[in-house]
Formats: C-alpha cells, sequence, structure tokens
C-alpha cells in the first residue's frame, strides 16, 4: 500500500483548455509544492461547488513540475463538465498524490498501451525516465491531435492506431497481442485506457506469459480507502479499495471478469 502522505491543498486555475475537440480538457493548476509518479492520481473539488455536486473527481496526473499541475481528462458527466468550465483565477481543492503507480524496470524492455485519455499518466512517464527501453502503442478513436500524443513520441519510440470501426478495433487487438508476446521473458507491459482495453490486455499478458501492470478507472468518491465505492475483486476473491491498492496493478493480482 502506499505510504505517501496525502495533504489537501487550495490551488488556482492557471489554465482550462477544451481544444478543438472539446470533450477533453487540458487543466492547469498552480504547482502543489509536491511530486509524485506515474500513475498516480489527484482528487479535485472547485471550492464554488454547492451541495449539487458533493463527491470530488479523482484525476489520473499528467504531469506535475514548478510549472502547475497538469490534468488531462474527458469530458463524461455532470462534475467532468462542470469542470471544462473552470477560469483562470478560481480555486479548487485538491489532494493527492494518491494511490500505487506504475513501477518501471529500466534493464527490461517496458511497452506502454494507452487508450484514449488513458495516454494521460504517460506523459510524465516519459519526460522523467530513461527513454532507452521505453515504447508505446497508443489506441484511439478521436483524431491523433487532440491527445498530447506527440509530446510522448517526440521522445520514445511509439506507434498510433485509430479505432473507429469493428475493423480497427479488431486490427488494433491483433498487434496489441503481438506486441505482448515478443516481451514474454523479456519485459513487462504498462497499460492504461478503458475497461474493455484492459480486459484484453490482461488476457494477452496470462495467455504469453508477459509481466504487466495495469491502471483502473473505477469510480471513487473519497480517494484514501473509506468510502468503499472503488473496490475491486483479486484473483483470490478478496475485495480491496483500488484507490489504495491500486490504481495499478499487476495483472496477475486483479480479476477484471473477463
Amino acid at each position: 500500500m502506499n505510504t505517501t502522505q496525502t495533504p489537501c491543498r487550495e490551488l488556482q486555475v492557471l489554465s482550462c483548455r477544451p481544444g478543438t475537440e472539446p470533450t477533453l480538457v487540458d487543466l492547469v493548476l498552480s504547482p502543489p509544492g509536491w511530486t509524485c509518479r506515474a500513475g498516480q492520481f489527484v482528487m479535485i473539488r472547485p471550492l464554488d461547488w454547492g451541495s449539487e455536486l458533493v463527491w470530488p473527481r479523482p484525476f489520473s496526473v499528467c504531469d506535475v513540475s514548478d510549472a502547475g499541475l497538469r490534468i488531462f481528462f474527458q469530458v463524461v458527466g455532470r462534475g467532468t463538465r462542470k469542470l471544462a468550465g473552470l477560469q483562470p483565477g478560481q480555486k479548487v481543492a485538491v489532494w493527492g498524490p494518491l494511490g500505487r503507480w506504475f513501477r518501471i524496470d529500466e534493464n527490461r524492455p517496458n511497452l506502454i498501451l494507452a487508450g484514449g485519455v488513458g495516454i494521460a499518466p504517460f506523459v510524465m512517464l516519459a519526460r522523467r525516465e530513461k527513454t532507452d527501453n521505453l515504447s508505446m502503442l497508443f489506441g484511439h478513436r478521436l483524431d491523433l491531435c487532440h491527445y498530447p500524443y506527440a509530446e510522448i513520441a517526440d521522445r520514445i519510440e511509439s506507434e498510433a492506431m485509430r479505432q473507429t470501426t469493428a475493423a480497427d478495433i479488431a486490427a488494433f487487438e491483433t498487434v496489441l497481442s503481438g506486441r505482448i508476446k515478443t516481451l514474454s521473458g523479456i519485459g513487462q507491459v504498462l497499460a492504461c485506457g478503458p475497461e474493455p482495453m484492459l480486459k484484453v490486455v490482461r488476457r494477452y499478458c496470462l495467455m504469453h506469459g508477459t509481466e504487466g501492470q495495469i491502471s483502473l478507472e473505477n469510480r471513487m468518491a473519497c480517494g484514501v480507502g473509506a468510502c468503499l465505492g472503488c473496490v475491486g475483486r483479486t484473483v483470490t476473491g478478496e475485495y480491496v479499495q483500488s484507490c489504495v491498492h491500486g490504481p495499478v496493478f499487476d495483472v496477475r493480482d486483479i480479476d477484471l471478469g473477463e
């Protein structure tokens, strides 16, 4: 379990920019005064939210530096829709960093498997880690220009595959399986994306005997293990909170109900 302290801070919105695809938002907050590891997350709640929206929202950390805390997210409901409307100067409550992170092995190949906004935590990973043994396969539905793909591709070997049809999805799965198989016994995969993709990643990791880590996108209300709203099931039948035991799990430990 992660033992990192999780202070709550009030941060100021520096910028909040929906792109040409309005459902994808790049949010930058003032520097939080801490650092974190790729795969960890924060809980965010604007100070002006009333009783209509009680709970904060969880987000993977895209990057954090002296320039600020960056969050790249997708509008999927009322909370994220309101967050997309934040203006510079507004204040938000942020607690974190939270959860377990991706563990890199610098002595072996590490393949990033990202799907959609699941690319977010790998921006920081590509910027911070040694790039010699790091590569990425990215599956996406919207046009590539809407994602921070270039920021990663400029640093590590990367390939992107767009999925708009059933044939595209099947082709991506074939490539994904082949990539995972080539790492059997010599490397590992690091995956973040929608649950259907994570199920496929886990299945092929187990099939090919390849080590892997996956980041779950379970709904969370507190982020610290108190509300039991984000429980997942382990392969031994135990139920654990993904916010404190994850969100990054070894593929051999977590049961996704395939």
